[in-house]
C-alpha cells in the first residue's frame, strides 16, 4: 500500500473553456489558459496555457493556436489530451524517470451529453488517469463557495464560465433542476468584437476585446464608482490606418444587454420548474453566483433588481468550482454524486 500510494497522484481539475486549474494536496498547482500552440508540420505541443495565449493570432502558416475546448465541451480531442498531459507535467517538471499513476477528479457542465462525458474520460485516462471521478460543475462551485449540498434545504448556483453558464438547484447532493446554456464569457467577449467592428469601425481581436470585458464590462449603464474609459487602438476598416478609440464601461453595457438577458431568462426557467420548498429555501438565502462571469461590473445587482432574489458574488468566483473539485477528490468515497 505505500509503494501504491508513492506512485499514485491524486489531482483535480476544473477543465474549463477559458482557464483550467489542477489542485494538488489543497493547493492550486496549474493556473493556465486553455489554450496550446501546436506545430502543424510535426504535430508536437510548442506552447501551453500563457505562453500559448501570447502567441494567439500572432502565429506563421506553420504554428497554429488552438482552444481544445468549445462551449465548454471537448471540440479537438487531440490538443486537449495534449493540454491535460502537458498541464499535468507542470505541475512535477522535475519527475522525468517515471509517471504516477493518477487519480483525478474532473468536472464537467451539467448538460453534457453521454458522448462528451466519453470525451472528457478518454482525454484523462490517455493523459495518464487511472481512476478517473467526474462532476458537475454547479455541483463543485456549490462545494467551492462552500454550501452544504447534502442537506435536505434548496441552494441555487449560478456558474458563468468561458463556454456555458451552469444553473442549477441542489438538495441532498443532486440536481433538483438544471439548465446548461451556451451563453457565457466567450459570447460577451465576441459581442464587444462585433460591436467594436460596427460602431467604430475598428478591428480587434480576441485578446482585445478580452481586455476591455475586463476593465470597462459592465452589465448596468449606471454604476457607483465606473471605470475610466480603456483606449484601444487598431485598424480602420475601411482605411486600415490605425485609429485610437476610448471605450466607455455605458458603451459596453449596451452591447452586452443581449447575452446577459438571455442568461436572466435562463434563471428565470430554472426558477419555474423549481419545486415550492425548495423556492422558499431560495428565496431566503439567495443565489450564489461563481465563475469568471460573476466579476462583470453590477451583474448581481442587475439580476436582483430584475427577479428579486438577493444574488451574493461567491468569494473568488474564477476559483470556486477548481475549489469545490479539489474538496470532492477529498471525499471520493464520500460523494454519491460523483460520474465514475
Amino acid at each position: 500500500m505505500g509503494l501504491f500510494s508513492f506512485l499514485t497522484q491524486e489531482i483535480a481539475i476544473d477543465l474549463g473553456t477559458a482557464n483550467t486549474i489542477i489542485i494538488h494536496n489543497d493547493k492550486i498547482v496549474v493556473d493556465e489558459p486553455s489554450i496550446v500552440c501546436i506545430d502543424l508540420k510535426t504535430e508536437k505541443l510548442v506552447a501551453i496555457g500563457e505562453k500559448a495565449r501570447q502567441m494567439q493570432g500572432k502565429t506563421h502558416s506553420n504554428l497554429k493556436t488552438i482552444r481544445p475546448l468549445r462551449d465548454g465541451v471537448i471540440a479537438d480531442f487531440n490538443a486537449a489530451e495534449q493540454m491535460i498531459r502537458g498541464m499535468i507535467k507542470m505541475m512535477n517538471p522535475k519527475s522525468r524517470f517515471f509517471a504516477p499513476s493518477l487519480r483525478m477528479v474532473i468536472c464537467i457542465p451539467s448538460g453534457s451529453t453521454e458522448v462528451e462525458i466519453r470525451a472528457v474520460r478518454d482525454s484523462a485516462e490517455h493523459a495518464g488517469g487511472r481512476d478517473v471521478y467526474m462532476i458537475y460543475e454547479p455541483m463543485a462551485a456549490a462545494i467551492g463557495i462552500g454550501l452544504d449540498v447534502e442537506a435536505p434545504e434548496g441552494n441555487m448556483v449560478v456558474d458563468i464560465g468561458g463556454g456555458t453558464t451552469e444553473i442549477a438547484v441542489i438538495s441532498l447532493g443532486g440536481l433538483v433542476t438544471n439548465k446548461s446554456i451556451r451563453i457565457a464569457g466567450d459570447d460577451l467577449t465576441s459581442d464587444i468584437m462585433e460591436y467594436m467592428r460596427h460602431q467604430h469601425n475598428i478591428k480587434i481581436g480576441e485578446r482585445t476585446a478580452e481586455e476591455i470585458k475586463i476593465n470597462v464590462g459592465s452589465a448596468l449603464s449606471q454604476l457607483e464608482n465606473p471605470p475610466a474609459d480603456y483606449v484601444i487602438q487598431g485598424p480602420n476598416q475601411m482605411t486600415a490606418l490605425p485609429i485610437e478609440v476610448p471605450v466607455s464601461y455605458q458603451e459596453i453595457s449596451h452591447c452586452l444587454e443581449k447575452s446577459i438577458a438571455k442568461i436572466e431568462t435562463a434563471i428565470l426557467s430554472a426558477l419555474e420548474q423549481t419545486p415550492p420548498e425548495l423556492y422558499s429555501d431560495i428565496v431566503a438565502r439567495g443565489i450564489w453566483l461563481a465563475g469568471g462571469g460573476a466579476l462583470l461590473r453590477g451583474l448581481a445587482k442587475r439580476f436582483s433588481d430584475k427577479i428579486n432574489i438577493q444574488f451574493h458574488v461567491a468569494e473568488d468566483p474564477l476559483r470556486a468550482v477548481a475549489r469545490g473539485t479539489g474538496i470532492a477528490l477529498k471525499n471520493v468515497n464520500k460523494f454519491s454524486f460523483l460520474i465514475r
